[in-house]
């Protein structure tokens, strides 16, 4: 007779106070009203978690239903990761399909929220079509699904904490006033911002620092809305959005440039071309900001292919190590001035995003569907692990067009 199945992915994953596994069949392992309860939905979740990676497999069962977490989904990940459900060693493998059958190696169907191959993945990757297909599946979800999530601020970057509690939104509004100090916006001066998003740079830099700024992003979306926001705000005069490709603004003699997560969608073989497009662009001794997420070392892979982000979230999304780019500014003409690491700060910020997602989750699963909303969920709890793990940074470069040698900068920061 074969053993019960919470039994069996019990015994995979081993004992761990405070949680429960329940399966169709009616098993259950560890103690009731524990404060995470797994539950094995159908047999999809066994062939999802059996026939491809660990990571992959446990995506696939969460966001298509199969597999069902109830409690808080980034404690269950830090407590076991996606590689506590797969069988360690030949010998466990063996174990495991010998007590659940030989049928949990069938294929289960992919989720419909998976990237298809034949949707994104057409022409070579970071070419112009293909990047604009990439970030139309990312940003043009929907708006009101961001601004649930976001909140009132719609900044879709790492904010900057001044303390632990301070709110979301003020440690936003932080991250902006901090990165006009680092290019020390004056009244009068322009600053283009490249990936702009829904204008939070834009709008930030206008209204509180005086200088005339132009936005790009790639979403239709996310134009329409800081077209829409900077009416509001009666800022007409001074920002403006457009809808198009960072690579396609021909002004020049901008003061400042900020960059706030744009590098990560641009190919780490790109970033000597997308710094020279950034040096023409601006004038003699003005700045550059560059804001994005990097990893740890140079010496990893940049993109995992077959990996949960890559296939749910951000398709063609690349990450290196800050030296990379520190170095490709250096050989385009920069000369790079300061660098920090807000990687603790990227955790924060992901955990108000999350909060944010369960307090309005009926209202995300209305606008979005359940599917995606369990995309969401994964793709942010699993985001926050990784920056306090320090299995991801996040780093700001400050560099300057120093052209002579004349960088126009302070001798201490003043930021």
């Amino acid at each position: 007779m074969a053993r019960p199945i919470a039994e069996v992915i019990g015994s995979v994953i081993g004992t761990q106070a405070g949680v429960e596994i329940r399966a169709y069949d009616g098993s259950r392992y560890g103690p009731p009203g524990a404060e995470i309860r797994i539950t094995v939905a159908s047999p999809r979740a066994l062939s999802h978690l059996a026939v491809t990676s660990a990571e992959l497999g446990l995506a696939r069962a969460f966001v298509s239903g199969d597999l069902l977490v109830d409690g808080d989904l980034y404690v269950m990940l830090r407590w076991f990761g996606g590689g506590a459900f797969a069988p360690r060693g030949l010998a466990e493998r063996l174990r495991v399909l010998r007590d659940l059958g030989p049928g949990i190696l069938r294929p289960a169907p992919v989720p419909p929220q998976e990237v298809g191959l034949g949707l994104i993945r057409r022409g070579m990757r970071h070419a112009r079509g293909r990047d604009a297909t990439v970030i139309r599946h990312h940003y043009d979800v929907s708006n009101r699904f961001y601004s649930l999530v976001l909140g009132p601020s719609m900044a879709y970057t790492c904010a900057v904490f001044p303390t632990p509690d301070t709110a979301l939104d003020d440690a936003q509004a932080e991250k902006f006033d901090l990165v006009c100090r680092k290019l020390d916006l004056k009244p009068g001066q322009r600053l283009l911002d490249v990936g702009c998003g829904w204008g939070g740079m834009v709008l930030h830099a206008a209204k509180y620092y005086g200088v005339t700024v132009l936005g790009v992003t790639l979403s239709r979306q996310q134009a329409e809305w800081a077209a829409k926001t900077i009416a509001e705000e009666g800022l007409g005069e001074q920002a403006e959005v457009r809808h198009l490709d960072y690579r396609d603004v021909e002004e020049t003699g901008f003061d400042a440039i900020s960059s706030i997560g744009l590098t990560e969608h641009i190919g780490v073989k790109n970033y000597p071309a997308y710094f020279r497009h950034l040096h023409g662009r601006l004038r003699p001794g003005g700045r550059l900001l560059n804001h994005s997420i990097t990893r740890p070392t140079t010496d990893e892979p940049t993109i995992w292919p077959n990996g949960f982000i890559n296939r749910y979230v951000f398709p063609d999304g690349e990450l290196t190590g800050v030296g990379r780019i520190i170095s490709d500014l250096q050989d385009n003409g920069f000369e790079p001035r300061h660098a920090e690491n807000l990687r603790e700060h990227y955790a924060l910020t992901l955990a108000g995003w999350c909060r944010n997602l369960t307090d309005h989750w009926d209202e995300a699963v209305a606008e979005v569907g359940v599917g995606t909303a369990r995309v969401w969920a994964l793709y942010m709890a699993a985001s926050r692990l990784g920056f306090e793990r320090n299995r991801i940074q996040l780093h700001q470069v400050l560099a300057v067009r120093a052209d002579e040698g004349v960088a126009e900068m302070p001798l201490r920061p003043r930021w």
